[in-house]
């Protein structure tokens, strides 16, 4: 296994696919190592696709599955890795049954003979509300499908589940470095959670500053999408209020590390590490007493998205392309779900059907779920 990481790692670094090669997920190195294989290998032995421009029929108010389904199937990383039956050479914790009926549903969809058929996601819909029986009979919201589907998915195949140690954990808030800090806590992480699914996690940093001593505390935590607030037009606009400094009183500020009391403070957010892939926005809020939706238009830019300024300092350019795009159209109570994708050869619409589409078309207010990579 070590000479393959090795081997990974060269082929990864060579090819371009990772600018740091370290604390790389071993699955995510793996899937790479496969796909560069078969780009080497003879014609006959490449994964061959369709066009991947495919609808998939709607079992009964499952037009938020639709919609995720298909852009994850434009998420290449993972559509390679279901394709490849990469999960086959894999240690599963459990029985691999929601990826097996997923990945059927992605090869349908990329299938070279699609003609004008229509892939019928219904065993994978039965298979997966089996296992969370919240999202059968009626319409779901399609970013937490989005979570509990990614869960779930890592759950089959995660390389390392989680096994409670005796003892305490050393605490790392004496860490010479923030980076060095974030980079023992991201180890952490891939010790207990290593599979494909980790293209989606990205690590947050939360600082607190304290009004009264002056002092700096960190906090890391893995994300897997940003919700971003809407008030204003431009998606960098939402960015830059997500990463805003915040002021918190002493009933809503967490204890002080110095102090050791709850003193007036500062709370900031950043990205300490950029996943590969990473899902932002979200038109739903939630409050005390209900949720609403924002109809407000957001543009977004479709290249070169820039999150190098909400990262570490000095971290330069960190450019993202967006390839798919979750709508939603209607209200909280009642709506329906589409996605926009973008393949080798343009955008297309998916709805019950399949239409090309151009880029003007993207931007609107029913916008919900961007995926950029």
């Amino acid at each position: 296994e070590g000479s393959c990481e090795a081997l990974c790692r060269t082929l990864v670094s060579q090819n371009g696919l990772q600018r740091e090669t370290t604390d790389i997920s071993q699955s995510v190195l793996y899937t790479s190592l496969m796909g560069l294989l078969l780009v080497a290998d003879n014609e006959k032995e490449q994964l061959t696709l369709g066009r991947g421009r495919t609808g998939l029929r709607n079992v009964g108010n499952t037009c938020f599955l639709n919609a995720v389904v298909q852009c994850l199937s434009h998420t290449c990383g993972l559509r390679g890795y279901c394709l490849l039956r990469s999960y086959k050479h894999e240690k599963f914790s459990k029985e691999e049954a929601k990826l097996m009926e997923f990945s059927k549903v992605l090869s349908g969809l990329w299938d070279v003979n699609e003609g004008d058929k229509v892939v019928n996601p219904r065993q994978f819909y039965n298979v997966f509300t089996e296992a969370v029986p919240y999202f059968n009979g009626y319409q779901q919201d399609a970013q937490e499908f989005l979570r509990f589907l990614l869960n779930k998915l890592h759950t089959e195949i995660n390389r390392r589940p989680y096994v409670r140690r005796a003892g305490k954990e050393p605490e790392q808030k004496f860490a010479r470095f923030i980076s060095e800090e974030a980079a023992v806590m991201w180890k952490k992480h891939l010790e207990r959670d290593d599979s494909i699914i980790v293209l989606f996690s990205g690590q947050l940093r939360s600082s607190l500053h304290c009004s009264v001593c002056s002092h700096y505390s960190n906090t890391f935590d893995v994300f897997c999408d940003l919700s971003l607030p809407i008030p204003k037009v431009t998606l960098r606009e939402c960015l830059d209020l997500f990463s805003q400094e915040e002021k918190l009183d002493k009933e809503n500020s967490p204890m002080c590390e110095r102090c050791n009391r709850r003193t007036e403070c500062t709370k900031r957010l950043s990205i300490q590490r950029f996943p590969q892939v990473i899902v932002i926005l979200n038109r739903f809020t939630t409050s005390r007493w209900s949720i609403s939706k924002s109809t407000i238009y957001v543009s977004f830019p479709l290249t070169n998205l820039d999150l190098g300024p909400y990262g570490p300092v000095d971290c330069g350019s960190v450019l993202y392309d967006l390839y798919a795009i979750c709508n939603h159209a209607g209200t909280v109570n009642m709506g329906h779900y589409t996605a926009c994708c973008l393949d080798e050869n343009g955008w297309c619409f998916y709805n019950d059907s399949v239409t090309p589409l151009t880029e003007n078309q993207l931007q609107t207010n029913q916008a919900y779920v961007l995926f950029y990579q």
